[in-house]
């Protein structure tokens, strides 16, 4: 975006997701888009009222607000391993903001061989991938995944591969944390112990952790829906009563199905749903109260 006049002395613009100023006497000894060298960009005072200036930031904003709900968009496809079609992917790839959420992120298309890091979606709908043996391949499939990294076979290897590559994903996708239904689990229990107990200096400081996660609070538990193999899913961890506890305490971890009427039986909990749900129990341990001595 180039530069735009804001009266007389000073010209705006948008960089880096920011609103800069540069005086319009340097301007002419800056190359085309530059801040003149010297400058940090900081708005002066005297134009920071003018509306150009204002409609320059709210458009800001609104990129801002874009790009998260197109990164938010793109995890809810990857959570629930949904089908996407490849002329939709096409459609969004040359906006920056949808670009950056779906750059790198493991595609899979209608055979086991079309799996590998998505890098470019053309008009005719075809995308360029690049596979674990570093070649690009190019699939015209109707409809491509982008798998939950619990469901990824080689996830390891795609791992490994994207750290000497030195590819960064715009949605966490491979590096995000995922746990595995442990074999010799207890199929008949309805709940996890394994990060219960964690402990809140207040139940407004743990729901305060809970929505700054992502998710939510129903009633006395954390809560997070996850489509998983078709069939929605409820995972939520208790939560201490807020009434008659000064501190607050996270409790067990179950599933339930969509209504939440009935707990599922550790054994009806599919791969997804498991992982995430133990994910979301992790993430609220992690952030319990720690004393001055260091003890949890």
């Amino acid at each position: 975006m180039g530069w735009l006049a804001a009266g007389d002395a000073y010209e705006v613009a948008l960089v880096e997701g920011g609103v800069v100023a540069r005086s319009r006497s340097a301007a002419a000894d800056s190359p085309a888009g530059a801040l003149p060298e010297g400058r940090t960009g900081a708005l002066p005072e005297e134009i920071r009222d003018r509306p150009e200036v204002q409609e320059l930031q709210r458009f800001a904003e609104w990129l801002e607000r874009h790009a998260a709900e197109c990164a938010a968009q793109v995890d809810a496809w990857m959570v629930s391993s949904l089908p996407v079609p490849t002329g939709l992917l096409a459609r969004l790839w040359p906006d920056e903001a949808w670009r950056s959420a779906l750059r790198d992120i493991v595609v899979v298309g209608d055979g086991p061989g079309e799996t590998g890091f998505l890098r470019d979606a053309d008009a005719s709908g075809e995308l360029r991938v690049v596979d674990l043996d570093g070649e690009t391949v190019r699939l015209a499939p109707r409809t491509v995944t982008m798998p939950h990294p619990v469901l990824l076979p080689d996830l390891a290897e795609l791992r490994m591969f994207a750290v000497e590559s030195g590819m960064t994903q715009g949605v966490e996708q491979i590096h995000r944390a995922t746990w595995h239904k442990p074999a010799d689990i207890d199929g008949a229990a309805c709940s996890v112990r394994e990060f219960a107990g964690a402990e809140y200096r207040s139940w407004f400081h743990l729901s305060s952790r809970i929505t700054s996660l992502g998710y939510k609070v129903s009633g006395s538990s954390a809560v997070d829906r996850i489509l998983d193999g078709g069939r929605v899913v409820t995972a939520s961890v208790g939560m201490s009563d807020p009434y008659t506890e000064e501190k607050a305490w996270t409790g067990d971890l179950s599933w339930s199905d969509e209504d939440g009427y009935r707990r599922l039986p550790l054994a009806e909990v599919g791969p997804v749903a498991w992982s995430e749900g133990m994910r979301m129990a992790a993430a609220l341990h992690a952030g319990r109260t720690v004393t001055e001595d260091g003890a949890a």
